[in-house]
């Protein structure tokens, strides 16, 4: 194998998990809300996120059995001893050589960088849903649950990558994977498995009520489509230039994990639920120089759903966002709405988003079946060609006919947003808060400039929708249509 292939394989990021949020650590001091400040944290994070590092062993799959094109004989058996043998001897990088591989679930182990050498390594998963079974532990939407396994899987590993030039498919299409618990523009029809949605339903009830774990357990009738990658609680995670395709449900799906860098990798998911990559209650995080373009939100931080969220109470926190270019999708950079646990701490810059089927280039979506915080949130450097209807939306009124405990107002507050441009929107500005009370505020927008601003008009205040529990937004040299726009009286 060639030597330069071989250790293109093994690089790994170059960056101690930021244990505090507070301070030094994450977010601006106590009352500094300038963006000095906050940059000058956002860089102290990046250089305390810890990186991964694999020793030069390389363990080729096809040396374990695995052979090229042959659907009817899937090779995850041939892949996942690869996987063991190099992680029992001490890790090293398993080598996906070029060729289609049609492959079941696999799951990582610590010490092992999984490595598609080449832009023709293809990893094809197979779409028999027995095949994913028996069900492991999971979240599906922010509800923790036993479902089935995702197509790459981790529980509790240290060190640990997926790297290289290749592609993973997941082979979801309006023929398999996506009609389940979809709808009828992802191919749903009745009878089919999932029907009306039932085992989504079921999860719901499960979590309100408070159901032990153990006892969430989910069938394929059910319809729960699994994630393309889903790593729980796993520390030192490096994600790097691989394409993913075509995922059941959300793309990847970090979950409880630290130390994770996400970079230079493709998010290509049209189908339903699907989101790019969803970092839930996870810290430490680097999202850079990736593509998006999905069915769902390009990138969505989360920290669970309602009661459960609110059980582990662990936020998502310090979390870095840049270089990235996001084209369809329903936000670019969004937090929640299972963000029930908080977050804090996120810095999102430099990033390019055009598409008339993007619908919000920054969106917090939240509501009062959530609860929790979100805070210090800072954004600059944006250039936006177009999207569908807002540049900045706040929602605390999400999703609102939830059945779900109503008694948990969300906090929104520590929002700042500088040098964004677009050329097209059908608002600037859209907020909605909970009415009677303030729990949306201290916003500010600095020096941004949105175009062809179409609704404008029919706003009070021109490209602007502000509406119930707000207060404390301030907008200096922010230009819409090219009128200087004031600060809002709340």
């Amino acid at each position: 194998m060639k030597k330069e292939i071989i250790l293109s394989c093994m690089l790994s990021a170059a960056l101690p998990f930021f244990a505090s949020c507070k301070g030094t650590n994450g977010a601006a001091e106590e009352g500094d809300f300038s963006s000095q400040a906050a940059w000058k944290q956002a860089a102290a994070l990046e250089s305390s996120i810890q990186t991964t590092a694999f020793p030069q062993r390389t363990y080729l799959i096809t040396d374990f059995g695995a052979q090229p094109d042959m659907p009817e004989a899937p090779c995850h058996d041939a892949i996942n001893l690869a996987i063991v043998t190099c992680s029992q001897q001490g890790g090293g990088t398993v080598i996906v050589p070029a060729g289609t591989f049609y492959t079941g679930p696999l799951t990582l182990k610590s010490n092992v960088n999984l490595c598609l050498e080449d832009s023709a390594s293809v990893l094809k998963f197979v779409t028999d849903p027995e095949l994913y079974l028996p069900a492991v532990l999971t979240r599906w939407e922010g509800i923790d649950c036993y479902n089935m396994h995702p197509l790459i899987y981790a529980y509790g590993e240290t060190n640990i990558a997926i790297t290289g030039k290749g592609i993973i498919d997941g082979q979801g299409s309006m023929e398999y994977w996506w009609p389940m618990c979809g709808a009828k523009k992802y191919g749903w029809e009745e009878g089919m498995i999932g029907q009306n949605c039932g085992g989504r339903a079921k999860l719901l009830a499960w979590g309100e009520s408070g159901e032990p774990i153990y006892k969430r357990v989910l069938s394929v009738e059910d319809g729960m489509r699994p994630q393309l990658v889903n790593l729980y609680r796993c520390d030192r995670v490096l994600i790097e230039g691989v394409s993913m395709l075509n995922s059941p449900f959300w793309t990847l799906h970090p979950l409880f994990c630290t130390n994770l860098i996400v970079r230079g990798a493709r998010f290509v998911n049209k189908g339903p639920n699907g989101d790019g990559c969803d970092p839930e209650s996870c810290n430490g995080v680097i999202i850079e120089n990736c593509l998006f373009q999905t069915g769902d939100d390009c990138i969505a931080i989360k920290s669970g759903r309602n009661r459960d969220g609110r059980m582990w109470n662990e936020p998502s926190q310090n979390i870095i966002v840049r270089g990235c270019k996001m084209l369809d999708g329903h936000g670019g950079v969004v937090i929640g709405s299972e963000i029930s646990g908080g977050y804090r701490n996120l810095y999102v810059e430099n990033c390019e988003m055009d598409s008339p089927n993007l619908d919000r280039v920054i969106r917090i979506k939240t509501s009062n079946c959530r609860g929790g915080t979100i805070e210090n949130v800072f954004v600059r450097n944006i250039t936006v060609g177009q999207c569908r209807e807002a540049v900045l939306r706040i929602n605390l009124q999400y999703e609102p006919g939830e059945i779900c405990d109503r008694s948990f107002p969300p906090t929104v507050r520590n929002v700042l947003c500088e040098n964004i441009t677009c050329e097209g929107a059908d608002r600037g500005v859209y907020f909605v808060g909970l009415e009677g009370s303030d729990n949306v505020y201290n916003i500010e927008v600095d020096n941004c400039t949105f175009n062809n601003v179409r609704r404008g008009e029919k706003d009070v205040q021109k490209g602007l929708l502000i509406q119930g529990g707000v207060k404390d937004v301030r907008f200096n040299n922010l230009q819409i249509n090219g009128e200087v726009v004031e600060s809002p009286v709340l």
